[in-house]
């Protein structure tokens, strides 16, 4: 069971568009995923994912009554093994009915996936540590400098989030 935005077919359609609704994985048009960009040392660290062969940030979907937050940690865990913190906590304090506070995604995009789409909300993350360890998904992995990012192998939407990722992460690190 996946939550996925449902498209209304024409402008015309009267039915509502439901933000998070529970559909059959057939009828899928748009899954929520969550992407970590997670740097370490100066060094953006990529995943090769075995099912989409494609050099990626760490990530995937985020499950039943999870938050973004928390799907996230849980995809980090289970393909790289690493603890992370998010580098854009919200600025808003709690308050009224607000019980959890959840960090700010650097990045927001839809994108292809075969005969879906994902929507994907991107976060910047800083790991503890660069001791990977890559479960069965994962082909391998990389650390790499903002001047590497322009490898062949790397897809060109991930060179251009991670360029701006480096950015914002320099301007972080540097009190910006």
């Amino acid at each position: 069971m996946y939550f996925v935005f449902r498209r209304r077919q024409n402008v015309n359609d009267t039915t509502k568009n439901h933000l998070y609704k529970r559909i059959n994985q057939k009828d899928m048009q748009t899954q929520l995923v969550v992407t970590g960009l997670i740097f370490y040392n100066n060094k953006l660290l990529l995943i090769h994912h075995k099912k989409l062969d494609l050099w990626l940030g760490v990530g995937g979907h985020i499950e039943e009554n999870e938050t973004p937050d928390q799907a996230l940690r849980r995809e980090i865990k289970e393909e790289v093994g690493i603890p992370v913190q998010f580098l854009q906590p919200t600025t808003v304090g709690l308050g009224g009915e607000t019980h959890t506070l959840c960090a700010v995604p650097f990045h927001v995009s839809t994108h292809r996936v075969k005969d879906h789409d994902h929507c994907s909300l991107t976060y910047l993350c800083e790991a503890q540590t660069n001791q990977i360890v890559i479960n069965k998904e994962i082909k391998g992995f990389q650390w790499v400098t903002k001047e590497e990012l322009h490898k062949q192998e790397i897809p060109l939407d991930v060179q251009r989030i991670g360029k701006e990722a480096f950015r914002v992460y320099e301007g972080i690190k540097n009190g910006k």
